[in-house]
């Protein structure tokens, strides 16, 4: 269990040491992004996982955390577009009113993605630092709130995967050390059959010596009756003429 422990602190150290020495991940950032033919402000911010993992918890997390329903992941992945947009929502946190919020997910690597959030209140009026500040820095803190979940999901997922590796590899090493334990055992049998087969081997050899021996006895046993036979033939023989 020690060991365990000690192995889940390593790894998310070492999961923390390496996300604080890029200092964009999870932060969000203004930037801009180009929707419908035009620049649009947009709340940009990095997190880990592959585009489809961070358009499917920007989805759950909308709905549970402000009941907003984005669309654009199509039927079964069918007419999924690069934009999920929500429009004509309350989002109370951001307007009193009624606004439209879009989010475009990008994959600057195989597993980062870019997340960018924009929004306004139609499709003539976007929010902007400059025209709508108080609206485009709720949106931000929207996008800096997900930010922050997704990395906790990230971790959460991250020691849940080294868990099981860690598990995994601890029933491989059960499974190795029954191994090595019915074979060490097979091995000790084997060396005793051995060993008996040994000594049978040597018993034979010496009564194989021994019956060498008395065949040859034997033949000269078989020898001298076969001649001792023909003697008494003969004699009989001698005595049948008389």
């Amino acid at each position: 269990m020690k060991n365990q422990f000690a192995f889940l602190l390593g790894l998310l150290v070492c999961v923390l040491t390496g996300r604080s020495a890029n200092a964009q991940m999870y932060e969000v950032r203004d930037n801009s992004v180009n929707y419908e033919k035009s620049e649009r402000a947009a709340a940009k911010v990095l997190v880990d996982g592959t585009p489809e993992w961070t358009r499917n918890f920007w989805q759950s997390w909308l709905k549970d955390t402000y009941n907003i329903k984005p669309k654009g992941n199509g039927t079964f992945g069918v007419g999924k577009r690069d934009v999920l947009a929500a429009k004509q929502v309350p989002a109370s946190s951001v307007s009193g009113k009624l606004i439209d919020l879009y989010a475009m997910v990008t994959a600057p690597s195989d597993s980062v993605t870019e997340l960018a959030v924009f929004g306004g209140y139609d499709a003539k009026t976007y929010f902007s630092p400059e025209n709508t500040p108080t609206e485009f820095a709720a949106m931000r803190t929207m996008a800096q709130n997900f930010a922050t979940a997704a990395r906790l999901k990230a971790y959460r997922e991250q020691i849940e995967a080294a868990e099981k590796e860690l598990r995994e590899t601890e029933k491989e090493k059960e499974r190795l050390e029954r191994e090595r334990a019915n074979l060490a055992k097979n091995t000790e049998s084997n060396l005793e059959k051995i060993e008996s087969l040994k000594k049978q081997n040597i018993e034979n050899k010496t009564k194989a010596s021994q019956d060498s021996a008395q065949l040859i006895v034997n033949a000269q046993q078989l020898e001298l009756r076969k001649t001792k036979l023909q003697r008494r033939k003969d004699r009989l023989s001698t005595l049948d003429r008389k």
